[in-house]
């Protein structure tokens, strides 16, 4: 007959995931070991392998745990029906709002994702493609050039990541700036930045260029 769960079981794997997303994002996942991560519980190594038994299995849940808060914190502040720009705001907001407190796990899933299998790694991914598209429509609405001929939208989109996802290395709570205000300097700045992407404009030659072309054509 199998062993009956405790009624903490879950509380004490919440913790587990805590501590060991501190630990990698502390040491690094490769460098952190399954006794390192047991005595940053409080725990034995004999206890912890009974809530998990392998480190991979630790990291995944702690980025599917991560993923699957950001979907969902996205996903309910997400208004379709809002102007682009409010909308924008609204998810940058959101997502900026849902890393506080879990500056450990995002830097596990920026620089550790890459240490699980393949598959596992691709399921995670999907889950990072799928934030990543919702703001890139939201881009294409604000400016629809950016998205014809597909070649300003990802860096555009990317772009924007960039500036969510490594506030971390600077942003202080109680600092100059809440996350809030970022969300709205990060949107405007997003905003005003392509506004004008994507239009055709001649080339303006300068004087060098234009008497170059001169005398191209003088010894033709």
């Amino acid at each position: 007959m199998a062993r009956p769960r405790a009624t903490d079981h879950g509380v004490k794997r919440r913790a587990i995931l805590k501590r060991s997303a501190e630990r990698f994002a502390e040491q690094g996942y490769t460098r952190t070991s399954m006794a390192e991560i047991a005595e940053a519980c409080g725990s034995s190594k004999a206890l912890l392998y009974h809530y998990y038994t392998s480190k991979e299995q630790i990291l995944y849940d702690v980025l599917h745990g991560h993923f699957a808060r950001l979907e969902e914190a996205v996903a309910i502040a997400d208004r379709p029906g809002l102007p682009a720009q409010e909308r924008l705001l609204a998810l940058v907001t959101v997502l900026l709002e849902t890393y506080e407190g879990a500056d450990a796990t995002h830097k596990v899933q920026l620089n550790d994702l890459a240490a699980l299998p393949p598959d596992r790694q691709g399921e995670l991914k999907d889950a990072e493609r799928r934030l990543v598209n919702r703001f890139a429509r939201v881009l294409s609405e604000i400016n629809p050039r950016l998205a014809r001929g597909g070649s300003l939208l990802k860096p555009v989109t990317m772009s924007l990541f960039g500036m969510i996802n490594w506030h971390y290395l600077w942003f202080r709570p109680g600092g100059a700036m809440s996350r809030r205000q970022y969300a709205a300097l990060v949107t405007q700045m997003m905003v005003d930045g392509i506004a004008n992407l994507g239009e055709s404009r001649p080339v303006r030659r300068k004087p060098a260029m234009r008497a170059a072309a001169a005398s191209s054509r003088l010894r033709t």
